[in-house]
């Protein structure tokens, strides 16, 4: 017995609708908390970012675990109250401020190291981005995903029909904004920040999303050629059983490597993972349940006008 998504299709549109809806709401959330939908990191906003560790080698250096308020004290203290702070794990801190000299740097290493105790200036990371950089940054992503979503609608018009594309589009809307929303709300929870990694996992999501959604338009367009007997809601049944479990294998494999990189891929590549799994996770659901049934029911509403009309 064939799979059958366009049955109920009126719950997956729901499942979809809420989760698009609460992932618009986390961005307004994060955008009235943080005055961003999502929370920049240093290459968005320009600034010095600061990562240092406790020296735990050194006696009695890690009797106690770093607090936040602590280092927000002493940045007070410095002028610098409007920095953000992280405590990564028990011993690494995380500060991110407004550009600092060298000088700067060196005096609010110095305070650190006197008030909370010696950190290992091997481990040290410090990096500066320009505001001017950084704006740059967002705008030059931003429009290659605005670029990216306008050629796949036109490459769709042409191999298929513009109803394709249109519900292409809003497959991979619904996945770019669920990403979305999932980052908004680990900003406001955890403080995870979105870099330019993050602008490239959601282009990547883009890609791996509407190819799974091309094999299956190109499937139904098979079937309406080969079975024109059967109903709409029957072809687009069939096209999506004949192309499930190429489109569940693609994405387990896709994803093992993923899961992979998220546990043991250090924490540059960490968030990067996890934008990737959320959004190939989306982009496979969306394909599968979003854009084949609405393409269904558009055609099923396009054909029975046209029995009408007769």
């Amino acid at each position: 017995m064939a799979f059958s998504v366009t049955k109920q299709r009126n719950f997956w549109w729901t499942v979809s609708a809420l989760l698009t809806i609460g992932s618009i709401l986390a961005m307004v959330i994060s955008w009235f908390t943080i005055q961003a939908p999502l929370r920049p990191s240093l290459d968005f906003v320009g600034g010095t970012r600061i990562q240092i560790e406790l020296a735990c080698a050194k006696k009695n250096n890690c009797e106690k675990a770093l607090t936040t308020a602590e280092v927000q004290a002493i940045l007070e203290e410095e002028g610098l109250g409007n920095s953000s702070v992280q405590v990564l794990d028990k011993y690494t801190l995380s500060v991110r401020t407004k550009t600092l000299a060298e000088e700067q740097r060196t005096k609010l290493l110095d305070t650190l190291n006197e008030k909370i105790g010696t950190f290992d200036p091997e481990t040290g990371q410090i990096d500066t981005v320009g505001p001017t950089i950084g704006q740059e940054l967002f705008r030059s992503g931003f429009l290659a995903l605005l670029v990216s979503f306008f050629g796949i609608a036109v490459y769709l018009s042409f191999r298929f029909q513009r109803d394709y594309a249109f519900f292409a589009i809003v497959a991979l809307l619904h996945d770019v904004l669920i990403t979305l929303g999932v980052f908004a709300v680990l900003g406001l929870i955890a403080g995870v920040e979105v870099d330019s990694l993050f602008l490239v996992s959601l282009l990547t999501i883009v890609g791996f999303s509407v190819n799974d959604t091309v094999v299956i338009y190109d499937r139904v367009r098979e079937n309406f050629v080969n079975t024109p007997e059967l109903s709409v809601d029957e072809i687009v049944d069939n096209a999506v059983s004949q192309t499930l479990t190429r489109s569940i294998n693609t994405t387990l494999t896709t994803l093992l490597p993923l899961v992979a990189i998220f546990l043991f891929g250090g924490s540059t590549l960490k968030y990067f993972a996890l934008a990737l799994i959320i959004g190939f996770v989306a982009g496979a659901y969306s394909s599968i349940f979003i854009a084949s049934t609405l393409l269904a029911w558009w055609r099923g509403r396009s054909h029975r006008t046209k029995i009408l009309q007769a």
